[in-house]
């Protein structure tokens, strides 16, 4: 199950529908690939049997991420990759694999990617991760408040920003996303998302083409909100467009 949406940054009651599916026999895996670099997850708590995500949307390096597993389980699972450092012994008979972790870590690691991640973790719990959330979520509230006020902005997802978290996604009556996009890099250098967002069935089941989409993390400021906030409202003006 997907922790939180990157379209809408709508978190789902996981640790109930953890309950429900180990209710009924199944395993459940989170992708916390939008959830781990904004808020604290305590993955004893949820009883969730494996949770992964990316280090490179949590200040790290690319091409590195985290994949936790309980431990019972772990054990039971053959190494995907077998080479040097996974096996305890080997004989022309067989062989005897090392435990979990160091079982599925055959050959050489990357390890300046490791430390990196690492490093980026720490970084991240020295700030707090409430502490980075509250943050998101005030600039969220002052877009949101800025900007709803505006028929023309058409909002994905709930209207109350504490439930999007850090992201805002939206369209402009008459106005394509990409063009939305363009014009706040080209005229104020402001960076946005635009397109799909890599869920082109949600999109497509709607009759939707896509969305522009701003996320905000803890090194955005107040300020500039207010400029993009400033730079919409400058669009929509420029459109012909006007506030109720």
């Amino acid at each position: 199950m997907c922790h939180t949406g990157n379209l809408d940054g709508v978190t789902i009651p996981a640790k109930e529908i953890i309950e429900i599916a180990h209710d009924e026999g199944a395993k459940v895996l989170l992708d916390a690939a939008q959830s781990a670099p904004h808020m604290p997850i305590d993955v004893q708590k949820l009883n969730v049997d494996f949770l992964a995500f990316s280090i490179h949307k949590m200040c790290g390096p690319s091409g590195m991420g985290i994949l936790y597993g309980k431990y019972d389980i772990l054990e039971k699972f053959p190494p995907f990759i077998a080479g040097g450092d996974t096996v305890e012994k080997t004989t022309y008979e067989g062989s005897k694999f090392l435990n979990p972790p160091a079982r599925f870590e055959g050959g050489l690691q990357d390890y300046a990617g490791i430390i990196g991640g690492a490093t980026a973790a720490k970084y991240l719990m020295c700030i707090g991760l409430d502490e980075i959330k509250s943050h998101e979520i005030k600039l969220n509230n002052y877009i949101t408040n800025e900007l709803l006020s505006y028929p023309e902005v058409m909002l994905i997802g709930p209207k109350d920003a504490p439930k999007r978290g850090g992201i805002f996604s939206f369209n402009i009556k008459n106005l394509e996303p990409h063009d939305i996009a363009m014009i706040l890099d080209e005229s104020a250098n402001i960076m946005i998302r635009s397109g799909m967002h890599c869920v082109h069935s949600w999109f497509f089941s709607r009759k939707i083409k896509g969305s522009a989409r701003a996320s905000l993390y803890l090194y955005n400021t107040l300020e500039e909100s207010k400029i993009f906030v400033e730079n919409m409202k400058e669009i929509i003006t420029k459109l012909g467009l006007g506030k109720n």
